[in-house]
């Protein structure tokens, strides 16, 4: 029974590990683990913080149990995993999967290849320069915003491949992104240039960690609210940090 227990515990540990690292608020977290864990016959008790999941697995009569903790790796978004595991704890629940058909589609899930890089590159700097026009920005400006975007996300990509502190990669790919739309307000290219450096860091705001600090808030858990909060908070000035040095580089 406990060997039964400690391979639950895994599996659970193995899905709320890659929700969290997918970019899952701690509700969603909780609900679909429990989901899954009620649907094989057994208790769960789930304890999450920012980097780390325990889970305590209990038989149905409540005799026996297992503990387990797992570490998380840094956090990203990743919506194909978010959908596919939702997808699966519904399916274990309507049709009723065992123990080994989880952790196949666990696998595959894991294994789903990311967005290739230049697609990511050039769609992204389509939104900044799509942001700078909503903003009013014309079509020099919006072409500003855009090789801006690019050559910061560019060096954000380098800095992650070579294991740089998640917020200097943040002040680097901003002060770079400033940089090259700094200088188009210092040459004066376009009719309003500010708005393309307004906007060329925007691709760096870190919208999911605040929206789930909120909601992590809202729903009472109050110290992975605030640990997320202060996440968001120093990626935020570590923007302003890269903006500031590129208006003292070309002093405006």
């Amino acid at each position: 029974m406990k060997k039964e227990l400690a391979k639950i515990a895994d599996v659970l540990l193995e899905a709320g590990a890659m929700l969290m690292e997918s970019g899952a608020n701690t509700g969603r977290i909780r609900v679909t683990v429990n989901r899954i864990v009620h649907s094989l016959g057994y208790q769960v008790e789930l304890l999450i913080t920012h980097r780390a999941l325990m889970v305590s697995v209990i038989d149905d009569k409540g005799k026996f149990y297992s503990s387990k903790l797992k570490r998380t790796q840094p956090h990203g978004v990743n919506f194909k995993v978010l959908s596919g595991i939702s997808r699966m704890s519904w399916r274990v629940q309507d049709e009723d999967w065992d123990l080994d058909q989880i952790k196949q589609e666990l696998a595959r899930l894991k294994s789903l290849p990311h967005y290739p890089r230049w697609q990511v590159l050039l769609l992204v700097s389509l939104s900044g320069a799509a942001f700078c026009r909503l903003f009013g920005g014309g079509w020099v400006e919006m072409l500003v915003a855009f090789i801006a975007t690019f050559a910061g996300l560019f060096v954000r990509q380098e800095a992650i491949k070579k294991n740089f502190n998640s917020y200097i990669s943040v002040f680097l790919a901003s002060t770079v992104a400033s940089l090259f739309s700094g200088l188009a307000v210092k040459l004066g290219i376009g009719a309003h240039p500010e708005l393309a450096f307004a906007t060329s860091v925007l691709f760096l705001v870190p919208g999911v960690p605040l929206i789930n600090s909120f909601t992590d808030l809202i729903d009472g858990n109050i110290s992975i609210g605030i640990v997320r909060g202060t996440n968001g908070l120093l990626v935020a000035f570590s923007i302003a940090l890269g903006l500031l040095a590129a208006m003292v580089v070309f002093k405006i």
